[in-house]
């Protein structure tokens, strides 16, 4: 498998897919092309929902891709890199159309966001999460707005620091960061499926209000994750983080 985003169309529903053979992590282009092809679906009439998914069955989302992050070499890139996800938050905030993620696996990091981000995510049992970033000497700053947003402050809080160890679908259930959990990948494409028709058949004008709603007192986002984009860039710069990632 190589590294890829793609699209395509089901009647009226937009399906953007990653794909990358390091469990599914995301790196500066696929991160870029995803909002791209969030924005292009944004601006197609005739799209009234988008479904948000990754190839496999093991790994939803890996989170950054360590193999850029090893690469890293001043605060300039390192900043540009961890603003791909900030961009991807602010974007699916932005956008009119409510934004499904099909969850079919592990997910990792900023891909916990990722799914934060999303209007409703549906899970497989193995969606087993983990915000790993402190026990590489950095921490989930880009995605923590989002994240505490979707679960509340103190579960944000117990994830993070509890950086080595999975949580389980229940945990992740109970909390709201899934809308629903299914049993198995066959399961999951069915309940995509229904809840895909069940929102295009709704007012596109009255999904875009409720997004707004939403995402009310998020304005200040963009310069917010903006400057926890930077603090991360200095974090992974440092020898700490440095020696970890060369040892991964």
């Amino acid at each position: 498998m190589e590294i890829y985003v793609e699209q395509y169309r089901e009647d009226d529903c937009g399906i953007i897919e990653f794909g990358n053979p390091a469990g599914n992590s995301l790196d500066t282009d696929n991160l870029k092309r995803l909002r791209e092809q969030l924005l292009e679906f944004e601006t197609d009439s005739l799209i009234k929902v988008i479904v948000l998914q990754s190839s496999g069955s093991k790994a939803f989302c890996g989170g950054a891709s360590f193999t850029e992050m090893k690469e890293l070499k001043d605060l300039k890139q390192a900043t540009l890199f961890f603003m791909g996800f900030a961009h991807i938050i602010n974007t699916i905030r932005g956008i009119s159309k409510f934004v499904i993620a099909r969850v079919q696996g592990k997910v990792v990091g900023g891909g916990v966001g990722l799914v934060a981000a999303c209007d409703y995510a549906i899970a497989t049992k193995n969606a087993f999460i983990k915000l790993s970033e402190l026990s590489i000497g950095i921490g989930p700053y880009v995605i923590e707005p989002v994240v505490s947003r979707k679960i509340g402050t103190t579960a944000f809080s117990q994830l993070s620091f509890d950086a080595e160890n999975w949580k389980n679908t229940e945990w992740s259930l109970s909390r709201g960061l899934f809308s629903d959990v299914v049993e198995n990948e066959n399961e999951l494409n069915k309940k995509v499926y229904k809840i895909t028709k069940r929102i295009s058949s709704y007012s596109p004008n009255a999904v875009k209000n409720l997004k707004k709603l939403y995402w009310k007192n998020t304005d200040h986002w963009d310069a917010l994750l903006t400057k926890n984009a930077e603090i991360t860039a200095r974090l992974v710069l440092e020898e700490t983080a440095q020696k970890i990632l060369k040892e991964l």
